[in-house]
């Protein structure tokens, strides 16, 4: 298969965790995965930029509004699948086969989830994403979406919005998103700073808000606090 993936990072001082986020990536440059790299900035001050220039990414910037930062990135791609990721989130070794089958099967996927940290919550956290993905078709932004040009297209695109983006996206593809079997993993920070329980919940209020008919911009004020 010729690089078909254009990968989609949007990104707001995200310096942290970018730099395990793009070492992943260069397994699919290597397998002649991917096409092109993407990063949508909202205004990063620190070292985001400059990393994401080091690895030769293409730069995209405006306003920080998720939804909007990759909806912007995805408007300048190339490729014939996007691959949507997380500044925070990194891939598993041999995720370009998964990808690859997943091209050829054809339809949208995210991949399962899992945190930097091991233990009981972060196993049960994990485990409800991994659940809500596969009989709801409703798996957040930190497991990555790849997704045909021509099925994002028909969806619509990504809404330029601050908050839920992911949601809206998994609602106009109609649940139609398969789960693939490998894990990405993402950052357990913000869990262990507010507390596994707490943060869990208020994710959980907040989509349920959000299905209700909750303003995201709203809920993005909100959330933030």
């Amino acid at each position: 298969m010729r690089a078909a993936v254009s990968v989609v990072i949007p990104t707001l001082d995200a310096a942290q965790g970018l730099q395990g986020c793009l070492s992943a990536l260069i397994e699919g440059l290597e397998a002649g995965v991917i096409r092109e790299l993407i990063v949508s900035d909202g205004g990063s001050g620190d070292a985001t930029l400059r990393l994401a220039d080091a690895a030769g990414a293409v730069i995209v910037q405006g306003a920080p509004s998720r939804g909007g930062q990759l909806r912007r990135g995805a408007q300048v791609a190339g490729g014939e699948w996007l691959l949507f990721l997380h500044a925070d989130t990194v891939l598993p070794r041999g995720w370009p086969e998964a990808v690859r089958a997943r091209i050829e099967a054809g339809g949208a996927a995210a991949f399962r989830l899992s945190f930097d940290r091991a233990g009981l919550m972060p196993a049960l956290v994990s485990g409800w994403a991994n659940l809500r993905s596969r009989v709801l078709g409703l798996p957040y932004g930190d497991q990555g979406l790849l997704i045909s040009r021509g099925d994002y297209e028909a969806a619509g695109g990504f809404r330029d919005i601050p908050l839920m983006e992911d949601v809206a996206m998994a609602r106009a593809l109609k649940g139609g998103i398969a789960l693939m079997p490998v894990s990405v993993t993402t950052s357990a920070a913000r869990y262990e700073r507010e507390g596994w329980l707490w943060r869990g919940a208020r994710n959980l209020w907040t989509l349920l808000r959000y299905l209700c008919g909750a303003d995201p911009e709203r809920l993005a004020a909100r959330y933030r606090r």
